[in-house]
């Protein structure tokens, strides 16, 4: 099966909004809803600049999203690098076990190996069936323990 991997782009908003409900028709323990605030957020976020080293890409197949994976791009003067952060990759559960993620991540890859990104660094999720996908990742390790901290 072949999937057209595009960057997401604010024309393809609508697509993307049939991907969540998707999702959630699918599988329902996902804890946000797809509702107008949901909207709005991701709306203005193509117009806001801080937005602007966001990579984010959707798999399409016959017409409709099927996945998507989105990161970051991480400037540190620590060491003077630059890396990504995974931020999300999901696959509609009927479309998974077919190479969408795999697709989606090697396509990921590119973009950063061609802006001389060295480094992606993901946070893995606690569900059996993410935690096969990240130890299957070619050239990857475990390192480190992450740590999510809410700023009020």
């Amino acid at each position: 099966m072949e999937w057209k991997i595009q960057p997401y782009t604010k024309d393809r908003i609508p697509d993307v909004l049939n991907f969540e409900r998707r999702l959630r028709r699918e599988e329902d323990f996902w804890q946000w809803e797809v509702d107008q605030a949901y909207i709005s957020a991701v709306e203005r976020s193509f117009e806001d600049k801080s937005f602007d080293d966001a990579i984010s890409l959707l798999a399409y197949n016959d017409g409709e999203v099927v996945g998507r994976i989105d990161a970051s791009l991480i400037a540190s003067r620590f060491d003077g690098s630059k890396k990504a952060y995974l931020d999300w990759i999901c696959v509609i559960k009927s479309s998974r076990h077919q190479g969408v993620a795999q697709r989606l991540l090697e396509s990921l890859r590119q973009i950063l190996k061609e802006r001389q990104i060295d480094t992606l660094i993901a946070l893995t999720v606690a569900n059996e069936e993410a935690q096969r996908f990240y130890k299957s990742i070619p050239d990857s390790v475990m390192r480190d323990v992450g740590i999510w901290i809410d700023i009020k």
